[in-house]
């Protein structure tokens, strides 16, 4: 999840509209024949579909082809967070203007000419369907046909059939939920999706993404789980009563008691929060690295990963553990791991607050490494990418260094042990074991009405100022 997200602007983009939304246009079906070229002066054509799943719930769909494409490749994103606005971050007939924001890596899709997808999910936005957060996989925990796997599927499926201007193949990427997404597209994948990139993917919700760290829960993904869940379009918004997010959280003694203040126990996804406090079969049977262990090893797979993710700091190392194994001949699992706070990869990233690295770092991953690797599975002819199966960024003499696996000391030829670190008495922390005699625990006083925050007060919803 990441919550800058919630705050997008949707501004007009002039464009092309194939297809409006269900029942006020012809249907997709008969729309699809109608390639108009992009309007003069424009860089692309837009094109607005609405496509059918396999229980004929249609999903809204915005299509950007640069002008004069040919056998062009398709990248796609599917998303929660208006598929409209993600493709309008300016009133621009560039292309690149238009796709310059989140969850777009711009100078990669505009420079390689690829055809940019971008979705929403049925539920949310201008698409169909009932909206269910992190939707399961179908069985147990989603008795029903479908899930975000068939939908990808599905949408791909109805890609490579209906643009003409297209190679027929497909790539898929995302940051958080849209990385989750991105995972999902791996289970039973089509034929045609030939490229994975899951950016600080939501994972596994218990042990360390999003709703709680390692049990630890979150309050400050209420307001959220509020808005995504409230209305289809994130219209009813969380509001504020006190000084700060400290204070309300205070004052209102749980996060219980504050979700009963705000009327979340209508929701369905908080319900579920409130029964399953504890690791159980719930947060199991949804564990992405857990599900895809049991899955065979088909698309190629780029995961990225930030070092400083305040988000999603559990789920890109914990897929990559489960599925480096199954890669025997060393090619189709790679891991790129930057200095970054969550979905910086796609922004400036010189620095990290004051800490200064004297370079781009998330432009060097977009064109070292994202780049080459998209080129390699998608484009038509293209040479093998030159990229590790490991590219880890080392601060502190702020080199990006390739290896052969993670963790790793070296490119080859070395090897690392785990080294443990112990707390001692004093607040102290250090690499020798208690001896015998020393101080048994240590204790402390917390008092929340006397907080040391680590944070500057007013202390406000998560954000990347």
């Amino acid at each position: 999840m990441s919550p800058f997200r919630r705050f997008a602007l949707a501004l007009p983009v002039a464009g092309l509209l194939l297809t409006a939304l269900a029942g006020t246009q012809s249907p997709p079906a008969q729309a699809q024949a109608r390639m108009e070229q992009p309007r003069q002066g424009f860089d692309h054509a837009r094109r607005e579909v609405m496509i059918p799943m396999r229980d004929g719930v249609k999903l809204y769909t915005v299509i950007l082809v640069p002008a004069g494409a040919k056998g062009a490749p398709i990248l796609l994103t599917r998303t929660p967070y208006d598929a409209k606005a993600l493709t309008s971050h300016a009133a621009s007939s560039s292309m690149g203007r238009a796709l310059e924001g989140y969850d777009n890596p711009m100078d990669v899709v505009v420079q390689d000419g690829y055809i940019r997808v971008i979705q929403d999910i049925r539920g949310k936005y201008n698409s169909e369907g009932e909206y269910l957060m992190t939707r399961p996989l179908r069985g147990a925990l989603n008795p029903t046909a479908v899930d975000h796997a068939t939908d990808t599927y599905d949408t791909i499926d109805w890609l490579v059939k209906n643009l003409p201007e297209s190679n027929g193949k497909v790539g898929i990427l995302g940051i958080s939920y849209d990385g989750f997404l991105t995972l999902m597209a791996l289970f039973d994948p089509h034929p045609a999706l030939k490229a994975a990139v899951p950016m600080n993917p939501m994972v596994d919700g218990w042990r360390g993404d999003d709703w709680f760290h390692n049990g630890a829960f979150r309050q400050q993904m209420m307001p959220y789980i509020y808005e995504q869940e409230m209305t289809r379009g994130n219209d009813e918004k969380w509001w504020t009563t006190h000084y700060d997010d400290y204070d309300l959280y205070l004052r209102a003694g749980s996060a219980g008691e504050l979700g009963r203040q705000r009327g979340m126990e209508r929701l369905e996804f908080w319900q579920k929060l409130v029964e399953h406090p504890a690791y159980d079969g719930f947060w199991r049977g949804q564990a992405m690295d857990q599900l895809l262990a049991a899955q065979p090893l088909t698309v190629p797979t780029l995961l990225v990963h930030g070092l400083w993710d305040q988000e999603d700091i559990y789920g890109a190392p914990a897929v990559y553990r489960v599925l480096e194994p199954k890669d025997t001949g060393n090619d189709r699992v790679f891991l790129a791991v930057g200095p970054w706070f969550h979905g910086q990869q796609i922004q400036e990233a010189s620095s990290l607050s004051v800490v200064r690295f004297h370079a781009d770092t998330a432009r060097t991953f977009r064109q070292e490494i994202l780049r080459p690797f998209l080129a390699r599975h998608l484009k038509d002819g293209a040479p093998k990418a030159d990229i590790p199966p490991v590219a880890a960024f080392e601060t502190g003499t702020n080199t990006w260094r390739r290896l052969s696996a993670w963790p790793a000391g070296c490119e080859s030829g070395c090897s690392i042990e785990p080294t443990p670190m112990y707390l001692r008495a004093g607040g102290q922390l250090g690499f020798q074991a208690p001896r015998t005699g020393d101080a048994a625990f240590d204790e402390y006083v917390s008092d929340p009405a006397k907080p040391v925050p680590y944070r500057a007060r007013p202390i406000q919803p998560v954000g990347y100022e």
